[in-house]
């Protein structure tokens, strides 16, 4: 026993240096692609912007007393993480009939229905938000249908209305996926067995069906809001530039005016956002486990 207790902690040693070495490699591309690149941003934050697009020598926290004390950039944090909201509550509502409807099928067609749901990721988010453009302005296909019912059609273009309505289709197929994924979970033979005890189809939805699936609910849902705050060329398009987001502000500061720190002061921000987001979602998700 006591040569046993010996060679343990020399195979634990082994063990972990062998765990570093597989680990080391993916480490290191982290820390050159995400890591470095961050920290050179706040960095850059930190940086006065002179005219001319030029960066001053120096540290100063200038841009981040601007970019706290202004309400413009308030605002505009507040109206991107609430239309990020509104379009992932948007995207799980369209989704999830679809998801679960998939998720009924037989082996053949639930195989098919998932590719037909994920095909319009082989299309470029440009080429279907350009196809939506068509779609919603005024002499397209959905204010014609509107017309032809009698009704006016209001302006689906160049504002918010055209920016929910493009990254809500745009996002659908992830949430998609995740509820899938989620889905998986579900026992036909518990609904089968509440049926025969007399709960109702609404009943079985929510005590059984609502609950199982909430873990792919909760990633489709922090998916679709990263990616709907880190949208730029949906919004960019749909919006006309007439609708402001983080990630087309960081583009307006660092292409068009040439504001660098402020530009890289704002990318942290959208950081901070997704870490928020991920702290909600790891607190929820052990709520649900």
């Amino acid at each position: 026993m006591s040569a046993a207790l010996l060679t343990r902690p020399r195979a634990d040693w082994r063990g972990g240096t062998v765990l570093m070495a597989l680990l080391a490699p993916i480490l290191l591309v982290n820390v050159l692609t995400f890591l470095a690149p961050v920290i050179n941003l706040a960095m850059l934050s930190f940086r006065g912007s002179g005219p001319g697009g030029s960066i001053q020598e120096g540290l100063t926290t200038a841009t981040w007393t601007s970019l706290l004390t202004d309400s413009f950039y308030w605002e505009i944090l507040l109206g991107t993480v609430w239309t990020s909201l509104l379009i992932t509550f948007l995207t799980l509502l369209c989704s999830y009939p679809v998801a679960l409807w998939v998720s009924r099928l037989g082996a053949r067609w639930r195989n098919l229905m998932m590719v037909v749901c994920i095909s319009p990721l082989l299309v470029s988010a440009v080429v279907r938000t350009y196809g939506w453009m068509i779609l919603l302005g005024d002499q397209g296909f959905v204010p014609g249908v509107i017309r032809a019912m009698g009704m006016t059609p209001p302006r689906l273009l160049f504002n918010e209305t055209g920016v929910i309505i493009g990254l809500t289709e745009i996002l659908m197929p992830y949430m998609i996926l995740s509820l899938l994924a989620g889905f998986g979970k579900l026992d036909r033979t518990l609904e089968d067995a509440a049926g025969t005890l007399g709960a109702r189809p609404f009943t079985v939805f929510r005590r059984i069906v609502l609950p199982l699936s909430l873990p792919g609910l909760l990633l489709g849902c922090l998916l679709t809001f990263v990616l709907a705050v880190s949208s730029f060329i949906t919004p960019k398009l749909l919006g006309g530039g007439r609708v402001v987001l983080l990630a087309t502000e960081i583009y307006d500061q660092a292409i068009v005016t040439l504001n660098w720190p402020l530009a890289s002061a704002l990318s942290i921000l959208v950081l901070v956002v997704f870490g928020a987001a991920l702290a909600v979602y790891g607190q929820l998700s052990k709520l649900v486990d």
